[in-house]
């Protein structure tokens, strides 16, 4: 066997050990999680995360985790809260605490100040008669199975079934509140998270940007407003001002004999493809089939009045595609 079938090798039993972790805690979760989630639900403040270690490290995806998905949280650093920072916990907050062994030094001030102030607290850990889950309102135990390593040193199953109780938490309470893509995006409106559920009325052209002409104006009126405004199109009007058709280079190329004699709604194809504003610009991308590059946004509830324009480079400037 070469080094590198070696290598893999090992990868496939430390996944396939941590795999099978998850398994044996999701079959070994039982009520004190339900009453974990309830707690969390309840709290009138925040969710404080801690850890020391690669607890620490644990506790500090959790905290965000719960942040971006509507439960306002952050991390204190255990060392650092016995030098001040226990006072960013308050009354009206709940605080979790992760150790898998549950005797963590650092963490003593912690767990003495939740007691005497009567903030709730949730244990994790992996030894019931350990002093966290004693003191914890709620304790919740990891199964003991050892570490990925065989020599029980380096934490790696316990870090993962910690990763994945945190995660567990976090969806439970994001099902329970209804919590919507829109509601993520919130939260996350930069990077590629946030292009991908940006709406088409983040990303638009309104006001005077947009290229509208009524369909009774005369084609070198028409053909200046295309130069001015920079899209490539027009969109034509009706005598309401709605949104009745669009002109784009196409329509000049088919009707270049005596264009100048002709008037807007001549020239325009009726009935163009459109979007609402609270569409996903992700969702107007897919609209834009073929060699279409803008799209006139209007109530997709009411009549064509328009809203604004969305061409394709904005999309692609936002990150979208």
């Amino acid at each position: 066997m070469t080094d590198q079938d070696k290598f893999v090798a090992s990868a496939k039993r430390v996944i396939d050990a941590e795999a099978a972790a998850l398994t044996t805690l999701s079959a070994t979760l039982g009520p004190s999680f339900g009453e974990a989630v309830t707690l969390l639900l309840n709290a009138k403040g925040r969710v404080i995360v801690s850890g020391m270690g690669k607890s620490g490290h644990i506790a500090r995806k959790m905290a965000a985790t719960f942040a971006s998905t509507g439960t306002p949280a952050h991390f204190v650093h255990p060392a650092e809260a016995s030098h001040g920072d226990l006072g960013m916990m308050t009354s009206g907050d709940v605080v979790i605490v992760l150790s898998n062994s549950g005797e963590t030094p650092e963490l003593a001030d912690m767990v003495a100040y939740t007691r005497r102030f009567n903030i709730p607290m949730i244990g994790v850990a992996s030894r019931a008669e350990s002093t966290l889950l004693m003191q914890s309102d709620v304790a919740i135990l990891l199964p003991q199975l050892g570490e990925a390593c065989g020599t029980g040193i380096v934490p790696t199953i316990s870090t993962t079934m910690t990763l994945a109780l945190g995660d567990a938490l976090a969806i439970a309470m994001m099902e329970h509140r209804k919590f919507t893509p829109e509601n993520f995006r919130d939260f996350h409106p930069g990077g590629k998270l946030g292009a991908k559920l940006a709406k088409v009325r983040d990303l638009m052209h309104s006001g005077e940007s947009i290229p509208l002409i009524p369909a009774a104006s005369p084609m070198s009126d028409t053909l200046l407003m295309i130069s001015q405004k920079g899209f490539g199109v027009v969109g034509v009007t009706d005598p309401e001002g709605y949104l009745c058709g669009i002109i784009t280079d196409g329509d000049l190329r088919r009707h270049m004999d005596g264009l100048l004699e002709m008037k807007a709604g001549d020239v325009m194809t009726a009935h163009p493809r459109t979007v609402g504003p609270d569409t996903l610009a992700a969702e107007a991308i897919n609209v834009m089939q073929g060699k279409i590059t803008c799209l006139f946004v209007v109530d997709p509830d009411g009549p064509a009045q328009v809203q604004g324009i969305l061409h394709i480079h904005d999309c692609l400037r936002a990150g979208v595609v």
